[in-house]
């Protein structure tokens, strides 16, 4: 009997019995004594949101000690915390200069300007009118981010100079599951145009996120599983055409719901032809002068005004239907990609192997067969899962359980046949919960991820692998005064199995239709990493509106798969691909893993923010050092169209070849390295009408005992962007400048300096009862000849000419 009253006991404390409703109410009003209508009013931890009236008052009902959080743009967020009792609550919105914007990646529930690391969100319509083809463009002029841009077709973000497997590219909290992370031509998946924000988040708070996020996090937020409830049907269409590229991009959004039960549907349709840019004279950088002699002759360079083979024809579709109430949401999504898209660079002439394919391998010829190049037919099937219990006035304060399951597949379509292709078949399990314990509120949680990675075909460059990563992480934080501590920690275990590792070429006996006979010796791999990252973080308000954050981390990352694996031709990058799991030794190559080391960064972020008043800015200074950077360097060797043996530039002329047939090899090499920087964002309202923006980065890099750089570093940047509302008008100018980049790596070209002007229009229309907006933007106004440092393709793929775009988007 005893024991029967302590457990009722304990389970009254973790999961109260019953409780008593309050009714909360007052009204708000900004530093005139003017009402503010259309506050939000959210209780923490619950589904539950009112928003005030024209008088700029508002009612909830509580049910227990609450938090509430009253939010609404252009004005600082206020949390108070209020007891389970009727009461009237009045107070003053303080005015701000930076939107406060929920982060939903920041695991707490904060905003950018509560978040102890550096983040930065695109939500809204700066969203919508700076939405892109690309997710890398989309992003490329926020402070601290670039983009890989391997041509228009695909480009990922870079986050303080780091790529590829050091960001992670979430949808939702869940890794996108693509190959993007694997090589530059292979586009990621996430659609930026039916996205409600895209968050990039910076620095120690990215380690709840695992060992691939040590550079940093891109969460893609869409509403594809509702988590809020809808009376009525709404959603969003728009329409806009590009001249730089015609071509024409149509998206939906469509939202509905009755008592508690809603759905979700979104859909988009992209085709354009190849993206104009400025006559240029291209040509490949293994042409340029070699050991004091000039190799490239006239047919080396030709006059083009586009970048070939860079079409795009794209059609996608997310629908998700929830339940929700103050306590629970449980939902299911969908969604299917399908793409095809050119691989600029990546023609016929490029390829050296036969053609012939099994018959189950052609593909039916389509329009893109006019092209006569190499062009990629992505598609990803998508499932995610979501469930969330939010309890009562208790120390667990919520459960979240995030599911996904992803089936992507990239073929490469030759002559209308499949050439290679690459396959992921991922599942991953997040679950956290969420506490207040102790004056501490926090969150534990377990994280499962399994990538299977295929590739096929003459140029699967990296073997089959299955990745599989457990994770137990930790975030807790306490307000003494005016100062809040963070505390994080992950513990990560990743295993890499790669049943068949080839060493030696492989020939095709083509009259056995392509039967493959491996040549040279063959290995089983198993390999087995344990990670372990911590942070200390800590924001000190020290005024009203302005703070000061200072956060700390360590991170571990085990090599994905492609850099420890790697060993094949790389048509897309022009290359051979060496891991680290191989060593050269007189041209040949041994398979010897055993060595290899995690990397681990040690880093340091410094944020100071102000964002009352008219004035704001946010101003982020970080340094990271890093042992053991993995990173891709030109080894100086070249191989020839057999893959026999790999030999110097001079070996190889000298056996009578010519220089343009070369393939340079690359290898995944360590090396320790600082990076260090700053970036910032400023703010000023002019008056009523005129916001204007400075935005900028200064990234650098040193590798250590070299006099060399990292290669295909990033351009740092400055920008000026004026923005102006009158009426039902609101004009966009932005200048940004790119500085020249030469600090260079291996076998690396200087790349010049360029600014980019661009102008946009969008008028309301207000009719129908809708906001009905028409939008005119010219991009690049100047035409000027510009290349991104981050390419790989950098010589044949500039960045698109001049753009007019003209486009129509209806919210109802």
């Amino acid at each position: 009997m005893k024991k029967s009253l302590i457990s009722l006991a304990v389970l009254s404390v973790v999961f109260p019995l019953s409780s008593h409703a309050a009714q909360i109410s007052g009204q708000l009003t900004d530093n005139s004594g003017r009402p503010i209508a259309g506050v939000a009013v959210h209780v923490h931890g619950k589904e539950k949101t009112v928003t005030t009236n024209n008088a700029g008052q508002y009612q909830i009902e509580l049910d227990a000690d609450s938090q509430l959080h009253f939010s609404k743009d252009g004005f600082l967020d206020k949390r108070i915390s209020v007891k389970n009792e009727a009461q009237t609550i009045n107070f003053v919105l303080e005015k701000s200069s930076i939107e406060a914007i929920t982060v939903y990646a920041s695991a707490l529930h904060k905003s950018n300007l509560d978040m102890t690391s550096p983040v930065t969100v695109l939500s809204g319509e700066e969203l919508k009118d700076k939405s892109s083809n690309t997710l890398g463009e989309t992003l490329n002029k926020l402070p601290g981010v670039s983009q890989t841009y391997f041509g228009p077709v695909s480009s990922s973000p870079v986050i303080r100079g780091l790529d590829g497997p050091r960001v992670r590219v979430m949808q939702n909290g869940l890794e996108s599951s693509d190959a993007s992370r694997v090589g530059p031509d292979h586009a990621n998946t996430n659609e930026t145009l039916s996205a409600e924000q895209i968050e990039v988040l910076r620095g120690p708070a990215t380690l709840l996120y695992g060992s691939g996020a040590i550079g940093g996090v891109v969460n893609v937020v869409d509403g594809r599983i509702p988590t809020t409830n809808y009376e009525s049907l709404e959603g969003a269409v728009e329409y806009k055409h590009d001249t730089v590229n015609e071509g024409n991009t149509t998206a939906f959004v469509l939202n509905g719901g009755d008592n508690g039960f809603n759905f979700h549907l979104d859909g988009l349709k992209r085709k354009t032809e190849d993206t104009e840019v400025p006559k240029f004279e291209a040509h490949h950088e293994e042409h340029e002068e070699h050991e004091g002699e000039d190799h490239a002759d006239e047919h080396d360079e030709e006059v083009l005004n586009s970048v070939e083979n860079s079409f795009i024809d794209t059609t996608a579709f997310n629908l998700g239907t929830s339940y929700v109430n103050e306590h629970l949401v449980v939902g299911v999504s969908y969604g299917k990609l399908e793409s095809d898209y050119g691989i600029p660079g990546h023609s016929h002439a490029h390829h050296d192997h036969d053609h012939e394919h099994e018959e189950e391998n052609y593909v039916q010829e389509d329009e893109h067969e006019e092209h006569g190049d190499v062009f990629a037919r992505l598609t990803q099937d998508r499932y995610q899962a979501r469930f969330t219990y939010s309890l009562h006035d208790s120390m667990i304060e919520r459960f979240d359980v995030k599911l996904g399951y992803t089936d992507y597949r990239h073929a490469e379509i030759e002559e209308g046949m499949e050439g290679t292709v690459f396959t992921n078949e991922s599942k991953e399990l997040r679950a956290t919960a969420e506490h207040n314990l102790l004056g501490w509120h926090g969150v534990v949680g377990y994280h499962y991820y399994d990538s299977d990675y295929g590739a096929d075909g003459a140029e699967a460059f990296t073997p089959h692998s299955d990745t599989t990563q457990h994770a137990l992480f930790v975030l807790e934080e306490k307000t003494f005064g005016d100062f809040r501590v963070e505390l994080g920690g992950r513990f990560e275990n990743t295993e890499i199995d790669a049943p068949e590792i080839h060493l030696g070429h492989d020939e095709h006996d083509h009259e056995a239709h392509d039967e493959e006979e491996h040549h040279g010796e063959e290995y089983a791999y198993v390999g087995e990493f344990d990670s372990v990252s911590l942070s200390a973080g800590t924001i000190w308000n020290f005024q009203e509106g302005h703070s000061v954050a200072l956060s700390l981390g360590h991170s571990e990352r085990a090599p994905s798969a492609a850099e420890l694996l790697s060993n094949g031709l790389h048509i897309a990058t022009s290359t051979y691909d060496l891991g680290l799991g191989y060593e050269i030794e007189d041209g040949e190559i041994h398979f010897e893993p055993e060595n290899v080391e995690s990397e681990t960064s040690n880093n340091i972020d410094l944020t100071l923010r102000k964002f009352n008043g008219d004035f704001g800015y946010t101003i982020n200074a970080f340094y990271n050092q890093i042992d053991n950077f993995y990173f891709q360097q030109d080894t100086g060797l070249v191989i020839d169209a057999h893959h026999d043996e790999m030999l110097s530039m001079d070996e190889y002329l000298s056996h009578g070849h010519d220089e343009d047939e070369a393939t340079r090899v690359f290898q995944y090499q360590y090396a320790d390295v600082d990076l260090y920087g700053i970036e910032f964002d400023v703010h000023y309202q002019v008056n009523d009408q005129l916001l204007v923006k400075l935005i900028g980065d200064h990234i650098r890099n040193d590798v250590k005992d070299s006099s060399e750089y990292l290669p295909r570093f990033p351009q740092n940047k400055l920008g000026f962007e004026a923005e102006y509302d009158w009426h039902a008008l609101q004009v966009n100018f932005a200048a940004t400048h790119y500085f020249e980049q030469d600090k260079l790596g291996a076998h690396e070209t200087h790349t010049d300096s360029y600014t980019l002007f661009d102008v946009s229009a969008k008028y309301n229309l207000d009719v129908l009862n809708t906001d009905s907006f028409v939008f005119a933007k010219v991009q690049n106004i100047t035409d000027e000849l510009a290349f991104s440092h981050t390419s790989f393709i950098k010589d044949i793929a500039p960045l698109p000419g001049r753009n007019v775009q003209l486009g129509l988007r209806v919210y109802f």
